[in-house]
């Protein structure tokens, strides 16, 4: 071994937790992108009914609740009025809370915030064990029953996760646009009680996909049309060049078993 060989270090592991990103600028407009590479490029997929211990303080697999635990927080008028529609069109065999001729699935919450109402400490959309129909939410189940996109029937925030984006404006005008997962902070206080968090736990990446593949649908919606191409060439670019990304801190060898979909 040479002189020079023996003092070459090994490069360091990187810190715990760690991403890597990608940031670059739009094409039409002054804005730039910021995009969490590993989390896209990872094999996260819902496992709704499939291993997900839910978001209260303990484990409970057996409610089948998911995320479902708590009201979706709209995000403007128009996400009321889409889930309104939607409700109406759902059936009695889609729906265990349905209501007849009466839709009524919004209420205000903490901070005067729009949320959907709660029945028996759930989304009132969420169709529990032992409905004829099965448990999940019913307007996710009703569009997949349809042919149609369930990100088309259900509220933004409950077809976003677990993506989120974040827009910050400069005092210049510029804006920065951050394509991230959602993390247990953007709950708020109440995250850091939950007992269990998906995009924490290993049985949750074992996707057959990437993520940026299984959702492109909704990263589509949430970039646009004429950002999406550009996100996608890069990450299938940082996928197969010499220097991949950096795998999920959450991505580790699991088996689980069976494999439902929600």
């Amino acid at each position: 071994m040479t002189k020079a060989a023996k003092g070459k270090k090994k490069p360091s592991a990187p810190p715990e937790g760690a991403h890597d990103w990608v940031s670059f600028p739009d094409p039409d407009e002054d804005r730039t992108w910021v995009v969490d590479v590993t989390f896209l490029l990872s094999r996260w997929r819902c496992i709704f009914g499939d291993g997900c211990q839910g978001v209260l303080t303990g484990p409970a697999p057996e409610l089948v609740q998911g995320c479902c635990s708590y009201g979706a927080h709209f995000i403007d008028d128009d996400d009321v009025e889409r889930v309104k529609q939607a409700a109406a069109t759902l059936t009695p065999t889609e729906w265990q809370f349905h209501q007849g001729d009466t839709v009524d699935v919004v209420e205000t919450g903490e901070d005067d915030a729009t949320v959907t109402r709660l029945v028996d400490g759930a989304c009132i959309f969420l169709n529990r064990p032992g409905f004829a129909g099965g448990p999940g939410c019913a307007l996710h189940a009703a569009a997949l029953g349809r042919d149609e996109r369930p990100m088309d029937l259900k509220p933004t925030v409950c077809w976003q996760l677990p993506l989120r984006r974040e827009d910050e404006t400069d005092a210049t005008g510029h804006v920065t646009s951050v394509l991230r997962q959602w993390d247990r902070r953007h709950w708020g206080e109440g995250g850091f009680e939950f007992h269990w968090w998906c995009t924490e736990a290993p049985e949750a990446f074992t996707g057959e996909h990437a993520v940026y593949e299984s959702m492109a649908d909704e990263i589509e919606e949430m970039v646009g049309a004429s950002i999406h191409p550009l996100l996608v060439a890069e990450l299938e670019r940082r996928r197969s060049g010499p220097a991949p990304a950096l795998t999920h801190p959450a991505e580790v060898p699991v088996r689980l078993r069976s494999k439902k979909r929600r």
